[in-house]
């Protein structure tokens, strides 16, 4: 009787054990598609992931001695932007924003409004709230590595027919319509603005942008609109939550200049309780590269008036709460009209019924050399993005 018994035991442990196993690695393989905190905690790995960007810098201990290094890591489209590089450093001290004309020094609107290039970072942590628009001149990063940076709850950023802007490492939520007020856009000059739409980034005619490795959410229009001819514009490494209309790229169906426009969206977790425009594009050429998408409600990316968009490693995860929101894709016109659009998806992972509708013939290999920019498998996305959005770096450790 007591060998049965130990017999009957030792299978029950056997049972037991194999349950366990196979609840842990059903509960890993599902954490690793999930949306929000808990996946993005999971390691949160800094670099050698295969993020170009990231392991460019985020290995060096000393990044805080070496800040200027991060615009040589510029990938895309916007690989060109220099910021401030070439310029002296530009140190924050005061977080109000109390005149729009007459900024004091020690501010960040002080700062961005010189002619001069600068890399402007911030003294310590610091909610600042806009009351106008923050109108930025040519050749500024905007650098909040090392402190806790948040732009919030009034206007946000307005790029205007400048040139060489890096914005890295910030908070923005809760950007707000302002106007009707004098604004000052350099030392010499202000002027009266009409109403801002509360955009979390405006680029408007401007070129050689990028924005990386920020926060973005909940604004009362865009998150991040590019129009009016801007190009040669990367967006990277951030993470967005909280909003319906993502990003825009492009004026208007009508404004057919806007063909010049070039725009690389890559490593950026599109998170929680986003509804749609990740992005959508009017008559340019768009190149989305390793993202992960884990929320939307109606689809992720659109376009009209015969856009260029190359889909390349992606994660898309569609969700169980929106049954019918299946597709990545959206026209806004007849299959007849866009079945010649050149939309490509290639090395995509789909997951949860998700699925990319191509349309045209353009060549994927053709594609990548004219984008300086080859993907990475899908399969590396979750370590490749895990540390999207700002990043909380302090001196003396890898960010």
């Amino acid at each position: 009787m007591d060998e049965i018994c130990l017999i009957k035991f030792v299978l029950f442990a056997l049972l037991i054990s194999t349950f366990s196993l196979s609840f842990v690695d059903a509960r890993f393989t599902s954490s690793s598609i999930r949306s929000g905190p808990t996946r993005r905690n999971l390691g949160n790995p800094s670099c050698g992931t295969g993020n170009s960007i990231d392991d460019c810098w985020r290995c060096d201990s000393n990044w805080h001695k070496n800040r200027k290094r991060l615009a040589d890591c510029a990938i895309g489209f916007g690989r060109n932007a220099t910021g401030g590089r070439d310029g002296q450093f530009y140190v924050v001290t005061d977080p109000t924003d109390d005149d729009a004309v007459n900024p004091k020094s020690g501010t960040l609107r002080h700062a961005v409004i010189q002619t001069e290039p600068l890399w402007i970072i911030f003294k310590n942590d610091m909610v600042i709230t806009l009351t106008q628009e923050l109108i930025m001149n040519s050749h500024k990063t905007i650098d909040g590595r090392g402190a806790n940076i948040h732009i919030s709850n009034g206007a946000c950023f307005t790029i205007q027919y400048i040139t060489n802007i890096i914005i890295h490492g910030i908070h923005i939520h809760g950007c707000k319509p302002t106007g009707n007020a004098m604004v000052r856009s350099s030392p010499s000059h202000y002027g009266l603005r009409g109403i801002a739409d509360g955009d979390g980034i405006s680029i408007f005619g401007s070129s050689h942008i990028w924005i990386d490795h920020n926060s973005i959410s909940n604004c009362a229009d865009g998150l991040i609109d590019a129009v009016i001819e801007s190009t040669a514009i990367t967006i990277s490494n951030n993470h967005f939550t909280k909003h319906d209309v993502v990003m825009l790229l492009g004026h208007s169906d009508s404004y057919v200049k806007d063909k010049v426009m070039q725009v690389t969206v890559a490593y950026n977790h599109f998170g929680e309780g986003l509804v749609q425009r990740m992005p959508w594009i009017r008559h340019g050429t768009l190149h989305v590269v390793n993202n992960d998408y884990t929320h939307w409600e109606k689809y992720a990316i659109g376009g009209s008036e015969g856009p260029t968009i190359y889909s390349q490693g992606n994660r898309y995860l569609a969700s169980t709460n929106y049954p019918y929101a299946k597709e990545v894709t959206m026209r806004m016109t007849s299959k007849e009209n866009w079945k010649n659009w050149n939309w490509r998806s290639e090395g995509d992972l789909f997951l949860n019924g998700a699925f990319f509708t191509t349309s045209g013939s353009g060549a994927g290999s053709s594609y990548t050399k004219a984008y300086n920019l080859a993907a990475k498998p899908s399969s590396l996305v979750a370590n490749m993005t895990a540390g999207a959005g700002a990043l909380r770096c302090r001196p003396g450790q890898q960010c």
